[in-house]
């Protein structure tokens, strides 16, 4: 190991190898080892104490008493080990609050979910290019995208959704944006929701992306909703509450919203911090078996210094909510690289995906989460990032 990442592992608290095993690493062809961690990868059934090797920026091996004379050994002190973070619905547009920052809380991978439309794509792409992490883009049908100078996308007019010009940047871009938004509360599309709805739809289908259409308050009843969607498609903020949320007006789940789910159509939790899910929608769904397929953190500037935070945060609200550590880490791993294809090699520490990895703390104790209406839980336990590595090097 170099000196500095010597110090690099001295600063974070985290044990470094002496010098002296250097060669004998180089014999053995590992570059890194994590060891002493609680290694929970879902998409390989492993929750268990044991080691994960890397060599030129690949996972090698997954097990115990691995490589004892690796070129450099981190011992991490008994916290989560899990792959790397994917946060499939946040907002990167802001200077404020750079990629970076998500990948100081183990987001290795982001989608940027319709900051910027096919008018202003270039300025999102730009933030991309620059960040430490992978940020992939939903291009907002909106031209504009989310909030263009403080308007929103649609109160003015339909207009601004045009599918022509969509088509172009995405084709002009395509490695770039993985799918297109549709914001359909009413604050956003008034009337218009099922119109913008099938825009996005036209605007994606050639390319074979899907949509992430954002809930609540909409104007359509959420069953014409998701008869348009198709497998693959995205409902995000899907605890929001009524009117035209996933309850019925006696808090039952609607038979659309799991047929919906049935073929196909993926939800996702989408955080944030207005209007967008209160706990006893969360609840009444969880009770009825109807879990997010993704979480995430819909993080922005405001949100980093409340009830957000961060996506560790996010994750641990759904542990008050009942669900196991291994259950949340699939819901920001497995199941948000199942979203898109793009990420289809992400989300794992099977031997020969990239390593990527993120170090969580799992604290005991007594901790405060806040849903967007001011409501508020207490949980016994919390994840908070640690470390991350990126290709398997480690985030300065």
């Amino acid at each position: 190991m170099k000196r500095r990442s010597f110090v690099k592992s001295a600063l974070l608290g985290l044990p470094a190898v002496p010098v002296a095993n250097r060669l004998l690493g180089a014999e053995a062809g590992t570059d890194l080892l994590i060891t002493g961690g609680r290694v929970i990868d879902p998409a390989s059934g492993i929750d268990a104490m044991v080691d994960v090797a890397v060599r030129d920026g690949i996972i090698t091996s997954v097990g115990r008493d691995l490589f004892p004379n690796a070129l450099q050994i981190v011992d991490v002190g008994g916290r989560l080990v899990v792959p790397g973070l994917i946060d499939v619905h946040v907002h990167a547009r802001d200077a404020e609050l750079p990629p970076a920052a998500n990948f100081s809380d183990g987001v290795t991978t982001l989608v940027d979910a319709g900051s910027r439309g096919a008018g202003n794509i270039d300025s999102i792409i730009r933030i991309g290019e620059a960040a430490p992490n992978r940020l992939r883009i939903l291009l907002n049908i909106g031209m504009y995208g989310n909030n263009p100078g403080g308007r929103s996308e649609f109160l003015d007019g339909i207009a601004t959704g045009d599918v022509g010009m969509a088509r172009a940047a995405i084709h002009e871009h395509r490695d770039w944006i993985v799918g297109v938004k549709a914001r359909l509360s009413r604050g956003v599309s008034a009337e218009r929701d099922l119109q913008v709805l099938k825009r996005a739809i036209l605007a994606s289908e050639p390319f074979g992306i899907p949509v992430m259409i954002h809930i609540g308050d909409t104007s359509t009843p959420l069953p014409q909703l998701l008869s348009q969607l198709r497998p693959g498609d995205i409902v995000t903020h899907m605890y929001a509450p009524t009117p035209n949320g996933i309850l019925d007006d006696n808090g039952r789940l609607l038979p659309e919203v799991r047929a919906a789910r049935r073929r196909g159509i993926r939800f996702d939790f989408g955080n944030g911090l207005n209007e967008h899910w209160d706990w006893t929608v969360a609840e009444a769904a969880m009770a009825q078996d109807f879990p997010p397929d993704t979480i995430s953190s819909d993080l922005n500037v405001p949100g980093r210094n409340a009830q957000v935070f961060n996506l560790p945060n996010v994750l641990s609200k759904f542990m008050v909510l009942g669900m196991s550590p291994g259950e949340v880490i699939a819901c920001a791993t497995q199941n948000a690289a199942a979203t898109f294809s793009e990420f289809s090699d992400l989300g794992t520490l099977k031997p020969g995906a990239i390593a990527d990895i993120a170090i969580l703390d799992l604290a005991e104790g007594e901790f405060d989460f806040v849903d967007n209406y001011g409501g508020h839980r207490t949980g016994s336990r919390k994840l908070s990032p640690s470390r991350v590595y990126f290709g398997g090097v480690a985030a300065l």
